[in-house]
């Protein structure tokens, strides 16, 4: 099995790209992206923010672009690691993990990416567009939750980093469904990001 990791060559620019709906970002998001920074080496972590997931273009509306981009920045403020790119959702249309890592090979081609993915995604990662290609474009580190099973490889001869991620039950889902009952979101996002959804009432 190939090991990938990555590189300790100094000059190179190494960035951690976390892609995701961010509907809304929380703070579970960001402990996992400074821990993911922490413990592989990486200069910058990227958010970038999707158009249309291709997983999510049925079922339930997601929040605008334009606000889902202004949570991302209240909640990153003052981590000069942490970046967002506007890329996918200024390219509109269905967004593919494979040519936003291609976008990124042509506009910063000294650096070295890692995608950082969720256990879940591990473990269908061979049935996304053009695993192979990514492969090649990125290193892939995975979190794993306490207790998860992950699977032993990407793709035959493909292996990835694993990153130990603490146990915390937070999610998107439940934060959209206790704002949209009038319930507090206090602690389970940023307070400048739980004040924007309740300025804008953005889930009710």
């Amino acid at each position: 099995m190939i090991d990938i990791r990555v590189s300790s060559d100094s000059m190179v620019e190494r960035i951690g790209m976390f892609g995701g709906t961010f509907d809304p970002i929380h703070v579970g998001h960001l402990l996992l992206a400074e821990r993911a920074r922490e413990e592989l080496g990486l200069d910058h972590i990227l958010f970038v923010p999707a158009n249309v997931p291709p997983h999510k273009r049925s079922g339930r509306l997601i929040a605008p672009p334009e606000s889902r981009l202004e949570m991302l920045r209240l909640a990153i403020a003052g981590n000069p690691a942490f970046e967002i790119s506007t890329h996918e959702i200024d390219r509109e249309g269905v967004s593919y993990t494979v040519d936003t890592l291609r976008h990124f090979e042509a506009v910063r081609p000294t650096a070295r990416f890692t995608l950082l993915i969720g256990g879940d995604n591990a473990g269908d990662f061979a049935t996304w567009r053009d695993p192979e290609q990514i492969v090649r474009l990125a290193s892939v580190a995975v979190w794993a939750r306490p207790g998860s099973q992950l699977p032993a490889e990407l793709l035959p001869g493909v292996g990835y980093h694993r990153i130990d991620s603490p146990l915390l039950e937070i999610s998107s889902t439940d934060i959209r469904s206790r704002a949209a009952a009038g319930r507090s979101i206090r602690y389970m996002v940023p307070d400048a990001v739980a004040d924007y959804i309740t300025r804008h009432e953005l889930y009710r």
